[in-house]
C-alpha cells in the first residue's frame, strides 16, 4: 500500500515539474489593447528548443479568411488564420526572447520576449519591440 502511494505521489510531482516547464506551452486569448475584447487564439509551442505560436483561430467570424495584406515575404497574401507570427524564441531564465513576432495588422516584424505574469500562470505578457520602444500585451490561458 505504501508503495503504490509513493508511485502516485512521485506521479503527481512529475507533472507539477513538466508543468512547470511548459507553462507558456497551450493555447492563449489574445486581447484587443483598445475595446479589452479577446481577439483570436494563438497556440504556443516548442519546435526543437525554439519556441513558436501560431494564430489557431480568430473569434469574430466576420475576421476570419482575411489575408494579411501589408506582410512581405512567404507571409505576404497569406490567410492571417494559421500564420506562424512567433518564430524561434529561446529560454533564458523564466523568460523567452531573441525571437520575433508578426503584427498581421500592419505586417510589421518585431523582436519579441513572453514571460509567465509572476503570480498568475495563466496570464501571459508578450512583448514585442524595437530598441527602446515597446508594447506588451497581456494574454490568457484559452
Amino acid at each position: 500500500m505504501k508503495l503504490h502511494q509513493i508511485i502516485i505521489s512521485c506521479f503527481i510531482l512529475l507533472s507539477c515539474f513538466v508543468n512547470a516547464q511548459n507553462g507558456i506551452i497551450g493555447k492563449w486569448k489574445t486581447i484587443d489593447d483598445t475595446t479589452g475584447e479577446a481577439r483570436s487564439i494563438v497556440e504556443i509551442y516548442k519546435k526543437g528548443d525554439k519556441i513558436y505560436g501560431k494564430i489557431d483561430r480568430i473569434l469574430k467570424e466576420s475576421d476570419r479568411g482575411q489575408l494579411c495584406k501589408e506582410c512581405e515575404g512567404e507571409d505576404y497574401n497569406k490567410p492571417i488564420e494559421g500564420m506562424v507570427i512567433i518564430k524561434g524564441l529561446t529560454k533564458d531564465g523564466n523568460e523567452y526572447e531573441d525571437g520575433t513576432i508578426l503584427d498581421p495588422e500592419n505586417g510589421k516584424v518585431y523582436r519579441c520576449k513572453i514571460w509567465l505574469e509572476e503570480n498568475d500562470p495563466n496570464t501571459l505578457n508578450v512583448r514585442g519591440y524595437i530598441a527602446f520602444l515597446f508594447r506588451t500585451q497581456q494574454w490568457v490561458k484559452a
